[in-house]
């Protein structure tokens, strides 16, 4: 600091100067002053600037001994005495605002109240004016200090973070400035929202079980730094389609028939479909999505009945009309485009007797006489022919006219059971029903499920194969929930049909995975908290619905850098607390991360032994956790000095405020002039003797307003 000339100081000598005007004691003792020379016998009393004059802290007048002696050895000695008189400082913040940089948490959501009381004083004792910028800010601050939000933060619209600068000033117009940072924490308070924009979906009828139809995406704004876990369901009941529950990925179920009842005449499907952020007390949204089943070719034309006997008297004319077939026979298939058909294919012994009129008509006419008295005629009365009706539009289906229906088809046993598993794979074959009929030629049969075959969640969790019989299971089976499954099935010939009995036995194995809660948490600690203490009083419980609950077993198996973490039980119990393990360590450098992410894995192998944990099915749950270390603001990092005087004798330098010169006589604060972030003049000097030890001062920097690691280099 520059030195300020306080006296000028002549000498009157015959002789030469042995020892230079020298400040040899002082009353109170100092260091503020020195002497300089100017030049020949003239010299100056200055200021060292260590200490720095302070009117508030420091006496207000000095007497100084000054000594000189000449080369004759005649010595002269006198006090100067140095009055202090005062001068308009500016005004300081005390508490955490005068050393670091203040960080304040708000929840959104919180009504506006008052967030933080500014401390400051002015060394003169003058009153504080206080004010914040920028004005723009939802915050305010009152006469006496007090910082208040003035409206309620909305996490998914608001900034996250706000920067305040907070000056204050006294009457004379000198001032001082603070940064705080305010940082809005979000919660769960928004309900999550669907991005798909499609509402109309169509579909041609007949898909197979497990068809895609529609992905239904939606997102949370609260989770907006994290993929969303949301919960996806149909609301209303319906038979033909589900939904994942995880992915949203709608699908097809049940069969779907557009020319049975009621698609036949409403062929619009509409499903209620809702998304959670929670599977229970959660938020939630609804869209109504409608799916428009469209008619394929996939019926064949029948006719009814599909045998006819005709009498005609022999000598008939050729040209006369004998039926017409397209009375009797219809396709049912919805759309017009499907159910055109066309007949063709007239055959049968003395089938040249008897023609189509057209394909279109299906009128059969006589095209010959028929004299059964005439040796030419083979002396056949009766004849039978057959005619193929099909389809116009691809794929060409066509039945024939065909005999009586006189037998009902069989099934090989009346009572079928098919053993399965409760892991088996949705899709899977589990049996297969077999049904014959007598009829010649052999009637084409036909399956379905007649009765049952639907669980709480699904209107038909069983397909079977349609012609072959295969029975196939549509989700996997849960032991948990139903243990046997029960439902009729049909065999048809298309006029008659006979049923039998399916019953399914779910065989238990270890397939459900803990599920606990919460499985999601995040919360702050104190840098300081003590080992072995329940951090927040957090705990986790899991269930688990096929396994006790001393089978589970807990373990962190990622984010636990330094192994400062662990769950008390680890094993045998379905809860447990989450502890501190060790004591973090910043100021050596063994720690580094300010925020730990752990990812916890609970399975339900307690209760196995080693060798049985290689083959048995094992669940694993899981849990994420959150947890930033916030730095305590009375931490205390010491610097040592090592210090000597002007004469090169050691001084003994505590910290950097402090400093005792072991000469009983003399001694002095060298203030805090260079300590990094505290203002000269923030602390008082104090003369201590040396056998007395001194306090060091505690200087903390603060973490980044941002979220993430606070840098070593932050630290002074």
């Amino acid at each position: 600091m520059k030195s300020i000339l306080l006296f000028l100081i002549l000498l009157g000598v015959v002789s030469g100067v042995a020892i230079l005007p020298t400040i040899v004691n002082s009353n109170p003792l100092t260091e503020a002053f020195d002497i300089e020379s100017k030049g020949g016998l003239e010299y100056r009393v200055v200021t060292t600037g260590n200490p720095v004059l302070d009117y508030e802290t420091m006496p207000k007048s000095f007497d100084l001994q000054i000594f000189v002696e000449d080369t004759t050895g005649r010595t002269d000695l006198n006090i100067l005495t140095i009055r202090v008189t005062d001068k308009n400082e500016h005004p300081v913040f005390r508490g955490n605002m005068a050393i670091q940089t203040l960080m304040i948490y708000v929840l959104e959501g919180t009504r506006p109240e008052r967030i933080y009381q500014v401390d400051a004083a002015d060394p003169e004792n003058e009153k504080l004016k206080y004010s914040l910028l920028p004005a723009t800010v939802p915050f305010l601050i009152t006469e006496s200090g007090a910082i208040f939000s003035t409206k309620e933060f909305d996490y998914e619209k608001d900034p996250h973070c706000y920067f305040l600068n907070v000056t204050v000033t006294d009457l004379d117009g000198l001032n001082s400035t603070k940064t705080v940072n305010v940082n809005i924490i979000n919660i769960n308070d928004e309900k999550p929202y669907f991005t798909t924009k499609q509402r109309i979906y169509r579909i041609p009828e007949e898909q197979s079980p497990g068809a895609i139809v529609a992905n239904i995406t939606a997102e949370d704004p609260d989770d907006e730094d994290s993929p969303s876990r949301l919960f996806y369901s149909i609301q209303s009941s319906d038979r033909y389609f589900s939904i994942n529950p995880s992915t949203g990925v709608l699908q097809v179920t049940g069969r779907i028939d557009r020319d049975a009842l009621p698609l036949r005449l409403h062929p619009n499907i509409s499903l209620i479909v809702r998304v959670e952020d929670s599977p229970s007390n959660g938020h939630a949204s609804e869209m109504e999505i409608t799916i428009i089943i469209d008619d394929i070719n996939d019926n064949p034309p029948e006719c009814s009945p599909s045998a006819f006997r005709k009498e005609v008297n022999e000598n008939t004319a050729p040209g006369t009309f004998l039926i017409d077939l397209r009375n009797y026979c219809k396709d049912i298939d919805v759309d017009p485009s499907n159910n055109q058909f066309n007949f063709t294919g007239l055959s049968g012994f003395g089938s040249n007797n008897f023609t189509l009129d057209s394909t279109v008509s299906g009128r059969v006419v006589m095209t010959g006489t028929i004299d059964l008295e005439n040796p030419a005629n083979p002396g056949i009365e009766v004849y039978t022919l057959t005619v193929r009706v099909q389809d116009i539009a691809h794929p060409n289906y066509s039945s024939k006219i065909k005999p009586v229906n006189e037998f009902f088809p069989v099934f090989s046993t009346s009572s079928y059971v098919f053993n399965v598993s409760e892991i088996t794979k949705a899709g899977s074959s589990i049996g297969r029903v077999q049904a014959t009929d007598k009829d010649w030629p052999p009637s084409t049969i036909t399956y379905s499920i007649a009765v049952g075959g639907g669980t709480r969640d699904y209107t038909n969790i069983f397909w079977i194969s349609s012609t072959k019989g295969d029975v196939r299971i549509l989700a996997r089976l849960d032991y948990e929930t139903t243990q046997k499954h029960i439902f009729t099935v049909q065999a048809s010939d298309q006029e008659k049909f006979t049923t039998a009995s399916v019953t399914v036995n779910v065989l238990e194995v270890n397939d459900e995975e803990p599920v606990c809660s919460p499985n999601f948490y995040s919360f702050q600690i104190p840098v300081s908290l003590a080992v072995g203490t329940n951090i927040n009083g957090f705990r986790i419980e899991c269930q688990d619905r096929d396994s006790d609950p001393r089978s589970f077993r807990y373990f962190i198996n990622e984010g636990n850098e330094n192994n400062h973490f662990t769950f008390s039980p680890r094993a045998g119990s379905n809860t447990s607390r989450l502890i501190l393990a060790s004591q973090f360590d910043y100021e050596s450098g063994f720690d580094t991360s300010w925020i730990y992410n752990l990812r916890v894995y609970i399975t339900d192998d307690n209760l196995l032994s080693v060798r049985d944990k290689t083959t048995h099915l094992i669940g694993t749950g899981t849990v994420t956790l959150s947890i930033r270390v916030i730095p305590n603001p009375t931490t205390v990092i010491t610097t040592t000095l090592h210090c000597r005087d002007k004469k090169g004798e050691p001084l003994l330098c505590i910290g950097v405020v402090r400093a005792i010169r072991r000469h009983p006589w003399q001694f002095a604060a060298p203030w805090n002039a260079g300590v990094p972030g505290i203002p000269a003049g923030d602390l008082a000097p104090h003369l201590l003797p040396s056998s007395r030890e001194s306090t060091p001062h505690t200087s903390v920097s603060p973490p980044k307003c941002q979220a993430g690691e606070v840098p070593s280099s932050a630290w002074q």
